[in-house]
């Protein structure tokens, strides 16, 4: 009898998706299962990326049925870069995890608490559908997977158990419901229009009204998903009351579902027009405005950072939008690096955000000014991400605010400049105004508290912000990867 052995891109869904059954059954030991999870589909991402640096791209037909009849996994230099970028950042929140739940293991025949025992199951399945995602070579495969991310935000989201966060994950499901039930008109035009779903078959499809429509049921379904002003809606609430590492993982990775598969979309068909680009732009530009001024007025740290969230998912739309259809196929690279930037910065950042409320016992930006403990390595963890956030070199945030610009000026499109400009001064003000408190001792009304020793916590979001900064100076490499495999047609 020939041996199974699984291909590692099934495994990269599989492993973690077997882990969250088992965490769940498991609840006691759901720490270990799910660091071993996550170890382990690195491994098998690691497997994938050397398969990708030696054919550009690859392709695996599930149960030897390929597309159109059967589903085929694929992957590519921007699937390889988002693979990757999902384990980094599921492994410092889950070690960032460990400190966080650490004080609520139970006594023997004591019933787990609903935090320690739910947020491995929920991470693991994530995690399934993330990569998921990233590996999907049809609609309705994608289809499938959005909705597995979303089962498992929603309950990230309200994992804290407060009223404030159930009414924002309340608000969250029913964003993510009208969404998906959007995608899934979208895909169902576009099976009756083409009679498959693939994206080899998208590829050669004509343009006619019934596609237009569908690609325009697509796109607000995914611009909901990843809370595209005006439709955001449900993303500061949701993100600022969920727990720390929920929120690090909501920000960092749910919301770059829908922008992975807009990418996706505008690589496989006759899809965005000239008129659509520009209006995601518009869009990216209210949104970059609009959630600059209210992270100004945010009055909690975790708000002022799911706001600026707000801000910074506009700033990836400008991106795609920077040099109209003639340059998507460079675009997209654009908007590649800031996904990345922003998705590496801000899991630091909500992280480091957590671990300063802890400390201190609040998140009131007014007053962080008048604490005497003083979170030194949360503090520098926040810094640092801010620093990728505003965009200043030699942070991974600067590469990509400099390749729009560089994009947009190629194109005589300085409007865009401008936005990105206005999205930057905005950004160096609203992050000011925590950095200030940070700094600030005088308004202190009792002796400095003694230095209490470094955490765990502390550990994941100094090495999140760190690698933020640092990345900057590897994105030739990171380029190189994106690469492989041509998306967008482009030459390495």
């Amino acid at each position: 009898m020939p041996e199974f052995a699984p291909d590692p891109m099934t495994l990269a869904i599989l492993l973690p998706l077997f882990g969250a059954i088992a965490a769940f059954l498991a609840p006691r030991a759901a720490p270990l299962i799910g660091l071993g999870a996550v170890g382990a589909m690195a491994a098998a991402i690691a497997a994938v990326g050397h398969a990708v640096a030696q054919a550009g791209t690859v392709t695996v037909p599930l149960g030897g049925w390929g597309a159109p009849l059967g589903i085929e996994l694929r992957a590519d230099g921007l699937a390889l870069a988002m693979l990757g970028l999902t384990a980094l950042i599921a492994l410092a929140v889950g070690l960032g995890a460990l400190s966080a739940f650490a004080g609520e293991a139970p006594a023997d025949g004591q019933p787990m608490p609903r935090q320690r025992a739910f947020f491995w199951p929920l991470c693991l399945l994530l995690l399934t559908g993330m990569n998921g995602v990233y590996l999907s070579a049809d609609l309705f495969n994608l289809y499938v997977m959005l909705e597995v991310i979303s089962l498992a935000a929603v309950g990230l989201a309200v994992l804290g158990g407060t009223v404030a966060a159930l009414r924002a994950g309340l608000a969250y499901m029913y964003a993510s419901l009208l969404g998906a039930l959007m995608v899934l008109l979208g895909v169902g035009f576009v099976y009756l229009q083409t009679g498959r779903l693939d994206f080899a078959g998208l590829a050669g499809a004509q343009g006619s009204p019934a596609l237009s429509a569908a690609f325009a049921l697509m796109l607000v379904g995914l611009a909901l998903k990843a809370a595209l002003f005006p439709l955001h809606f449900w993303l500061p609430e949701a993100h600022a009351n969920a727990t720390a590492p929920a929120s690090a993982l909501l920000s960092a990775l749910v919301v770059k579902a829908g922008l992975y598969i807009l990418l996706r979309l505008a690589e496989a068909g006759p899809f965005p027009g000239e008129a659509i680009l520009t209006l995601l732009g518009v869009l990216g530009t209210g949104a970059v405005l609009w959630g600059g001024v209210q992270a100004l007025r945010a009055e909690r740290l975790k708000l002022l950072v799911a706001w600026s969230t707000v801000a910074q998912i506009g700033l990836i739309f400008v991106a795609l939008a920077r040099a109209g259809t003639e340059g998507l196929s460079d675009s997209w690279r654009a908007a590649a690096l800031l996904i990345l930037a922003h998705a590496v910065a801000k899991a630091g950042m909500f992280l480091a955000a957590g671990r300063i409320k802890d400390v201190i016992g609040h998140d009131r930006i007014s007053e962080l000014d008048r604490s005497a403990v003083r979170p030194a390595l949360a503090q520098l963890a926040f810094a640092l991400a801010a620093i990728s956030l505003i965009g200043l070199p030699p942070s991974l945030g600067f590469i990509g605010k400099w390749s729009l610009m560089e994009g947009a000026m190629g194109a005589g499109n300085w409007h865009w400049i401008a936005v990105t400009m206005a999205g930057t001064l905005l950004s160096v003000a609203y992050f000011s105004r925590a950095l200030t408190g940070f700094l600030r001792f005088d308004r202190v009304r009792a002796p400095l508290d003694e230095h209490r020793g470094w955490a765990l916590a502390d550990a994941p979001p100094v090495v999140l912000a760190g690698l933020a900064v640092g990345l900057g100076l590897a994105a030739g490499p990171i380029l190189a990867v994106l690469d492989l495999g041509r998306p967008f047609g482009v030459t390495p």
